[in-house]
């Protein structure tokens, strides 16, 4: 990856040289509306880009979505794929594979979430002057059809699921036809590159960079915490934010927290909901508090409230994992220290015993202990804290724009 100085002065180079060029960024996960529960890490990368380009962000429809709106200053247009409208419900809430899981009956939709896409890219192909697409599916698959060039981003389960068959083949062919191709984490990139003959993998390497998603630090701090915010009184709150799906783990949690003298406060939802809280139902009446999925306007304050984060990721049975863990980066940023699997690209945020904890996967005695360390020992939860702040610093927004821009700029 080519250090920051070096993208810094390559963009301001540009900058001078010419007016700003027209990005469009494709994607299938995105807020729905101000307010929403969805993840919108794509919409703050798309916030920074904007001071580098004129950006454009390209999602699905969702029922009760506008089909073209301005969220914190970037224009975002949501294409229909399917006539009744009322039932374009692939995407959101949560994600496209875990929906399907949910209910069956939405794959068929799936031809139709493709063909809406190409129609879309097909009318606007003139419009930008190169994309970045995130997810190798659909959108990379899509943009593949297209020869406008563009910039393309694995996150997790579209790099490390369905590599078979036709579907292996699109993936590989979108790797292939992106001027460049960036990972969240190197465990994706390893991933991607097996899906490759070793002929191959070297020239593929050359244009695979490893580019984690960031946090928008100033959004979360220590100064967010209310004392009390559970009405917990004396009790310790250990916190886990994230949907409720498998590769998340909170079965593993669940099972923890019997070693744990602490309250267990779940934030968010997913298919997982109901069998998660029948499991809770075996430890003490109280232990367990099932939020819901909460607006990321609401979560400074929770997170800032809470004692220990638990990020229990685990791969699961589709190979799905955690392609990089955005979550622990907010935790961090609001003060709040770590315990984790050492599950996907988690190992690469957190250095055991130095910003943060990690247990073996699926290993909930394990976690328990770490979970602990953190609440017991104050010489060691001090250390990791200061540390916390060095690793933050790397991931914020600011420098995580200025490094994408240097690759669209290229």
């Amino acid at each position: 990856m080519l250090g920051d100085d070096v993208i810094i002065i390559r963009v301001l180079n540009k900058m001078q040289e010419q007016e700003k060029k027209k990005l469009l960024v494709t994607a299938s996960t995105f807020p729905r509306y101000a307010g929403d529960t969805e993840p919108r890490f794509i919409l703050d990368l798309a916030v920074e880009l904007q001071k580098y380009f004129q950006v454009t962000v390209l999602v699905p429809a969702a029922p009760g979505a506008k089909d073209t709106e301005v969220l914190e200053g970037i224009r975002v247009e949501r294409y229909h794929y399917f006539p009744i409208h009322r039932l374009e419900t692939l995407c959101y809430p949560g994600a496209i594979v875990p929906r399907i899981r949910e209910k069956k009956a939405r794959a068929l939709l799936v031809p139709f979430l493709f063909a809406g896409l190409y129609t879309a890219l097909r009318k606007r192909r003139t419009e930008y002057d190169f994309v970045h697409a995130h997810w190798i599916i659909p959108q990379g698959i899509v943009q593949s059809f297209f020869s406008m060039p563009y910039l393309l981003t694995g996150h997790g389960g579209d790099v490390t699921s369905l590599n078979r068959g036709p579907v292996k083949y699109l993936k590989k062919r979108a790797i292939r036809r992106a001027k460049h191709f960036t990972v969240v984490s190197e465990a994706l990139k390893e991933e991607a590159l097996r899906l490759f003959a070793e002929q191959e993998r070297e020239r593929i390497a050359a244009k695979t960079a490893v580019q984690p998603m960031g946090c928008q630090t100033g959004r979360f701090g220590v100064t967010y915490r209310k004392n009390n915010y559970w009405n917990q009184g004396e009790e310790k709150v250990v916190l886990f934010v994230g949907r409720l799906a498998e590769k998340k783990g909170v079965a593993y949690l669940l099972e923890a927290m019997q070693w744990v003298d602490a309250k267990l406060v779940i934030a968010g939802d997913g298919p997982l909901r109901e069998e998660l809280q029948r499991r809770a139902e075996q430890l003490p009446r109280g232990k367990v508090l099932f939020m819901g999925a909460k607006s990321h306007e609401e979560l400074p304050e929770i997170y800032a409230s809470a004692d220990v984060f638990a990020a229990p990721s685990v791969t699961a049975r589709d190979k799905d994992k955690e392609g990089f863990g955005l979550v622990i980066l907010e935790a961090m940023a609001s003060g709040l220290p770590v315990a984790a699997f050492a599950s996907g690209g988690i190992r690469e945020i957190i250095r055991h015993e130095e910003n943060g904890l990690l247990a073996r996967e699926r290993d909930s005695a394990g976690l328990a202990c770490q979970i602990n360390r953190l609440l017991n020992d104050g010489e060691l939860r001090s250390r990791i804290l200061r540390n916390m702040e060095a690793t933050v610093h790397l991931y914020d927004y600011e420098r995580v724009g200025r490094r994408y821009a240097g690759l669209l700029q290229e």
